[in-house]
């Protein structure tokens, strides 16, 4: 049985660290002002925590590759809900996208039932159908305004929360993996699915040199401060938390985003409707705890 302690500090860390990505945006953001925009900033922003990590992973790679199945699995899975996520900001509203990605408890319940053997009673299925509802009335927009209708930046959105419910799952089933093996691998499928967006599906020219120059000290600067302290925080607390739990509380995560995009952001809101589907959501994150 998990210490009590440990779950409670396990908690706190997690709520910490998601609350820290709810203001992912701005340096993304930020790097499209330095010339380096869409997918090419979802890459580039994953791509500056590798950098970072450099010596500490030449240094244990024996280590790190002992086991790498698990590390894989959980890295791959979460890289490529981050990098879909950091790439469907780049394209939609800050809060709309993030409440999107917030539908992994209903990703989180079926994956626990079909994976984890837990118990599909009548909780989970309230939460999926409240998950679903909400997404419904957040996409039943008019047909008219910037960011109205249903588009690729919520497709990248949703899927990102069903990968990083695999992953979370993942940290739960194999909670012996090393968090510097699967950030690493997550930073990795990141980088690559957000290479393959911008050069596939979505035929963004390639920033030039001098512009990947100019953007590297803000991205060195967001890796070191923002994105490895806060990666390490919620996969350290992931491998303590059940899948449910570590969801509501990343809700901190949709609260910080809400409230700085609100701020900084004035042109991307929501309609009355969709703050009530984004409340059916939240109420779905509460209800599968």
């Amino acid at each position: 049985m998990a210490d009590p302690a440990r779950i409670r500090t396990a908690s706190v860390v997690m709520f910490l660290g998601a609350s820290v990505w709810g203001l992912y945006w701005l340096p993304l953001r930020a790097l499209a002002e330095k010339g380096v925009d869409g997918a090419w900033a979802a890459a580039l922003f994953n791509a500056c925590p590798l950098i970072v990590m450099g010596p500490v992973l030449i240094r244990g790679r024996k280590r790190m590759l002992a086991r790498p199945g698990p590390a894989l699995f959980v890295g791959a899975a979460t890289g490529l809900g981050m990098g879909l996520f950091s790439t469907a900001v780049m394209m939609a509203p800050i809060i709309r996208m993030t409440m999107e990605f917030y539908l992994t408890p209903v990703w989180s319940t079926i994956i626990g039932v079909l994976w984890l053997s837990e118990r599909l009673d009548a909780r989970r299925i309230v939460t999926v159908l409240c998950g679903l509802g909400g997404l419904g009335l957040l996409l039943a927009v008019p047909a008219s305004g910037a960011f109205a209708g249903f588009g690729l930046g919520d497709v990248l959105a949703l899927t990102s929360g069903v990968f990083w419910a695999l992953g979370a799952a993942g940290m739960k089933h194999w909670p012996e993996i090393s968090v510097v093996a699967s950030s690493t691998f997550q930073f990795v499928f990141a980088v690559l699915i957000a290479a393959v967006l911008g050069l596939v599906l979505l035929a963004e020219p390639i920033p030039s040199g001098a512009h990947l120059l100019a953007a590297l000290p803000l991205c060195l600067a967001a890796a070191t401060l923002m994105v490895l302290p806060s990666i390490y925080a919620v996969f350290w607390a992931g491998r303590l938390l059940y899948p449910g739990r570590a969801a509501i509380l990343m809700m901190s995560e949709v609260l910080m985003a809400a409230l700085s995009a609100s701020w900084l952001l004035p042109k991307e809101v929501l309609s009355p409707q969709q703050w009530l589907g984004a409340a059916i959501v939240l109420a779905a994150c509460v209800i599968g705890r």
